[in-house]
């Protein structure tokens, strides 16, 4: 037959509760041949893109898209022809014509640059620069405002 244990003690501890509070407030010092404990702090959870980072992220694409978009389509404007190039007219608003540059042998090439005049210049005087450059020329186009004032003397291009 067994007999029960004493009472207040616990047959399976093995010494004295490591974790007691010591009567004057110190922390308990673990026993000899006892683990120490160490809390393992909860797994952090994983970050996830809120609605507001990924507008932003969408925002900056479109405006990056936009800046290289108005890039491209700027290096065949006006403002970069040289002599020997040739244009085609975009637009059809006289006073104010959209010119781009286009390799000669497309089928949208209207005229021939003979000169690039920097500077800028009123209407008389762009005449006669033009006249100063060479004698063949049929139109004169000027652009102006932008900081980097030109004219450009242009003919008919034929193939």
């Amino acid at each position: 037959m067994t007999t029960p244990p004493p009472q207040g003690q616990n047959p399976f501890a093995q010494g004295q509760n490591p974790y007691a509070q010591q009567p004057d407030g110190q922390a308990p010092q673990p026993q000899p041949g006892a683990a120490p404990y160490a809390p393992v702090p909860p797994e952090q959870p994983r970050r996830k893109l809120s609605f507001k980072t990924i507008k932003n992220i969408v925002i900056a694409v479109v405006v990056i898209g936009v800046v290289v978009g108005g890039y491209i389509s700027s290096r065949d404007d006006a403002n970069t022809a040289s002599v020997g190039d040739c244009m085609h007219r975009g637009s059809t608003d006289d006073n104010n014509p959209d010119l781009e540059v286009v390799d000669c042998s497309s089928s949208e090439a209207e005229y021939e640059v003979l000169a690039k005049i920097e500077g800028s210049f009123s209407g008389l005087t762009a005449e006669t620069q033009c006249e100063s450059k060479t004698k063949d020329f049929q139109y004169v186009y000027t652009e102006s405002g932008d900081g980097s004032d030109f004219l450009l003397c242009l003919k008919d291009y034929t193939k």
